[in-house]
């Protein structure tokens, strides 16, 4: 028997730029929902690493709506801050989401470890961990990863999260200066999402 198509799912995020992403990269067919319709808080995220808090919140939205759920987490790791703000990149903006907050708190740990940071590459990398469940308990999982370093200053009022200070490895602007067209070719979303596709 052919494999029955997927024609809903729920996003597995109350986070509207990571909706929209994810909503571009999704096939047009789809019926397309959010927590924010069933009214559903995010759960708890607890796990350890990005794919184990994926994979709490696909369970529990799927549970929660009936629906398949695709789930994002994702976040920065800078080298010279030994991978932070890493799972914690969400919680370094605050209960308001505020992340120039959250940048300029990248900033100030950059400072405590170098002051000279400002005159050197910072290695760093966006990390996108993506999970598909469904409530026949099928559970799917790829993890996309672009390398680059960190801006000095934050640059560019596109994106969301921390792309204002991302510069990829072989460009010269920062996610945050780039149009969604460009970024999305290239970014750590678009190469976890091209390994699951294949389920649309």
């Amino acid at each position: 028997m052919p494999k029955k198509k997927i024609t809903e799912l729920i996003v597995g995020t109350n986070n509207r730029g990571k909706l929209k992403e994810i909503k571009d990269l999704l096939p047009n067919y789809l019926k397309i929902y959010s927590p924010l319709d069933f009214k559903i808080k995010s759960p708890a995220e607890n796990g350890k690493t990005f794919s184990e808090n994926s994979s709490i919140k696909a369970r529990y939205f799927s549970k929660k709506s009936k629906l398949i759920c695709l789930s994002d987490d994702s976040g920065l790791e800078v080298d010279l801050l030994k991978g932070q703000p890493g799972i914690y990149s969400a919680r370094w903006s605050g209960k308001k989401g505020d992340f120039k907050k959250a940048m300029n708190r990248v900033f100030s740990e950059l400072n405590k470890k170098d002051k000279n940071w400002k005159q050197k590459k910072i290695r760093a990398r966006f990390v996108c961990a993506l999970t598909i469940f469904d409530p026949n308990r099928r559970l799917i999982r790829s993890i996309g990863k672009i390398e680059g370093s960190i801006s000095p200053v934050m640059k560019g009022k596109n994106g969301f999260g921390y792309d204002p200070i991302f510069v990829p490895k072989g460009k010269k602007l920062t996610f945050g200066e780039m149009k969604a067209s460009e970024k999305y070719k290239i970014d750590h979303r678009f190469k976890a999402f091209k390994k699951i596709k294949k389920f649309f």
